[in-house]
């Protein structure tokens, strides 16, 4: 039985609204200006991010594997780039982490939210014969996001000239993950 696509308008404003009650939950205990800036944020950063991940299922058996994601580590990179300035003075205390923790497990934004859109387009490349077989697609997510996370933070401290250019940053993490099928020589 086929599901119906969720409109990404909808997943987009599904997202707004569940970081708008993950913050109105933390309203009462917050440290103030730096989470509320970082809440800001994610609601108008996040549902993109999310929207471009879960495109990826549109994607499956079509265009070059390798070019699909690396639209997607671009777009992590510059995702990652823009909240983790923005968490790094919002989570200076220890309750106010755990707090916001807790209200992201709740809303169901957690890193999952991030890795299963990417494990379930992997998994679809690897049926199809696009990926090879012994790949792990939710291990190949997790490396994949890790790898952006990695890259913009490396940019936001050390400077984008540290470095290759974000492009081929994201090439380079798409690469490494060495996903495509090994070729049996003729």
């Amino acid at each position: 039985m086929a599901t119906s696509p969720v409109d990404p308008h909808r997943r987009s404003q599904d997202a707004r609204r569940r970081i708008l009650e993950m913050a109105l939950s933390l309203r009462n205990d917050r440290a103030g200006g730096s989470l509320d800036h970082y809440l800001a944020l994610l609601q108008d950063r996040m549902p993109l991010w999310l929207s471009i991940l879960h495109d990826l299922s549109h994607r499956a058996g079509k265009g070059d594997v390798a070019d699909n994601l690396l639209q997607v580590a671009r777009a992590g990179i510059d995702y990652y780039l823009a909240v983790q300035g923005a968490a790094q003075p919002a989570f200076t205390s220890p309750s106010v982490t755990v707090r916001f923790r807790d209200a992201l497990r709740e809303a169901g934004l957690g890193p999952e939210t991030e890795v299963a859109p990417v494990a379930a387009y992997l998994e679809a490349e690897r049926r199809l014969g696009r990926v090879r077989p012994d790949v792990d697609p939710e291990a190949s997510a997790r490396l994949l996001l890790a790898g952006c996370f990695h890259r913009a933070h490396l940019e936001m401290f050390a400077g984008a000239s540290d470095g290759p250019e974000r492009d081929a940053g994201a090439r380079g993490i798409v690469r490494e993950l060495r996903l495509e099928p090994v070729l049996n020589p003729a």
